[in-house]
């Protein structure tokens, strides 16, 4: 029955298909209750894994996508010193005020704002950024913040859609698969521009066009200095040539044959280094400390865990057995599975957390290469896999990382964001993007 068979060393001679089986689904099933933090049940699952015999130490050690975890990390560290210079609350302010402080002026804008920097950045450090200046200028105009935070949450995950470092499942689909920088844009911008144009005309139908602001409240806003947001230029010139450099290796990176992760962390050390130059040596070590704090950690150690975690149901043939499944499911018909992945990614990651499940995905895909001939034959699939999760993402507050970021700060700042409204506005406006997404991948894969 099962795909593989390896001679098993787990504990009591139990059958590893089963164990894997029953440590992944209490994984999900605690991380999706949020319980208890997600990075500690990923590196219990991870350690059970390893402990009762299903895979060996080695073997979880390859699991890990190192690829994905440097540069995750990297991007965090560039954009920690990045935000010192106030640059992005720059933005936000001369954004809102170049609509002479609208509403829905400001919500176009802001939204739009967010899907260019979640593409260049991702899109969980993109929301850290913008949704507290959101709060700031929605409390000033004295309007409700929820849709603004709302169209911010879709315009993050859908900007992030577009590019390999834009969102966590693309980090990860382009480096088990060798996807470029390029490839990405190419395959996936246009129809998230789409998508994120109707986005914007359904959410002005239901928002946009009844918000409104008095005359005195927007003098307010365009009060606002952008100038004074701005603490440190030398640090920002150095931070947007970093930048700069970054993201033009990352175009270029096929051709000089370096992974993203180097040249994440290589972009991260080289602007640390130029952050520190001239510091005595205690004044580095408390401003790198600094720095590394700032990084996400919990979301960096639930990845790590979360590979392991897959790594034991790959091996002990649960994913080549459900790929199997899959394929009897969709009658081995290949326009059928590149639908049925679209689908289902959606619908499975606005429920849970979009990254455990792409991880359980790609080792899942991989094995259907033999029935339908070859690696290179499965690129319309990984295209519905990567439009799939990042898009259904948006359908609920648990669907990616960066909605209960967003939600985060609403509840700080006394807006509370409660599961069932988030949904009921979300989940038919994700399933309206990914129609979109369906057509667009019939007329131009299949």
């Amino acid at each position: 029955m099962h795909g593989v068979e390896h001679s098993s060393g787990v504990i009591f001679g139990w059958d590893p298909f089963w164990v894997s089986t029953v440590i992944f689904i209490m994984t999900y099933a605690v991380v999706i209750s949020e319980r208890v933090n997600r990075a500690i049940v990923s590196l219990l699952g991870a350690a059970m894994m390893i402990m009762l015999g299903v895979i060996n130490q080695q073997a979880a050690i390859r699991g890990v996508d190192f690829n994905t975890i440097g540069l995750l990390t990297g991007m965090m560290v560039i954009v920690t010193i990045t935000r010192r210079t106030g640059v992005f609350q720059y933005i936000a302010i001369w954004a809102a005020k170049k609509v002479q402080a609208s509403p829905w002026g400001i919500m176009l804008m802001l939204s739009v704002v967010t899907a260019l920097f979640s593409a260049l950045l991702d899109n969980v450090t993109t929301v850290l950024l913008i949704a507290p200046v959101t709060l700031l200028i929605t409390q000033e105009l004295d309007i409700p913040p929820f849709p603004f935070l709302f169209s911010e949450i879709f315009a993050s995950n859908i900007g992030g859609a577009s590019t390999l470092i834009g969102d966590p499942p693309n980090i990860m689909i382009g480096s088990a698969v060798n996807l470029t920088f390029n490839d990405f844009v190419i395959n996936l911008m246009p129809v998230a521009i789409v998508v994120m144009a109707v986005n914007l005309f359904i959410v002005y139908l239901i928002w946009g066009r009844k918000l409104s602001a008095s005359t005195e409240k927007r003098r307010q806003v365009m009060s606002f200095d952008e100038r004074q947001a701005l603490k440190d230029i030398p640090l920002l010139k150095r931070s947007l040539f970093v930048l700069a450099l970054v993201l033009l290796l990352f175009m270029n990176a096929h051709n000089l044959g370096h992974e993203p992760a180097t040249i994440a962390m290589g972009g991260a050390a080289l602007l640390m280094l130029l952050d520190n130059l001239g510091r005595s040596a205690h004044a580095q070590a408390s401003n790198v400390d600094q720095c590394f704090q700032e990084a996400e950690w919990i979301t960096i150690f639930f990845f790590v865990g979360l590979f392991i975690v897959v790594t034991g149901i790959e091996h002990s043939g649960v994913l080549a057995y459900l790929a199997e499944q899959m394929l009897v499911a969709t009658g081995g018909d290949f326009n059928v599975t590149v639908v049925a992945v679209l689908w289902s990614s959606a619908i499975v990651s606005a429920l849970v957390d979009n990254i455990p499940f792409v991880a359980t995905m790609i080792p899942m895909i991989k094995s259907m290469a033999p029935a339908f001939g070859g690696e290179a034959a499965l690129m319309p699939i990984w295209w519905s896999l990567a439009l799939g999760a990042c898009l259904g993402g948006n359908g609920s507050l648990i669907g990616a990382s960066a909605n209960l970021i967003v939600a985060g700060y609403a509840e700080k700042a006394g807006f509370p964001i409660t599961f069932l409204k988030f949904m009921a506005y979300a989940f038919p406006l994700m399933i309206v993007s990914i129609i979109i997404s369906h057509l667009y991948i019939a007329w131009r894969f299949l």
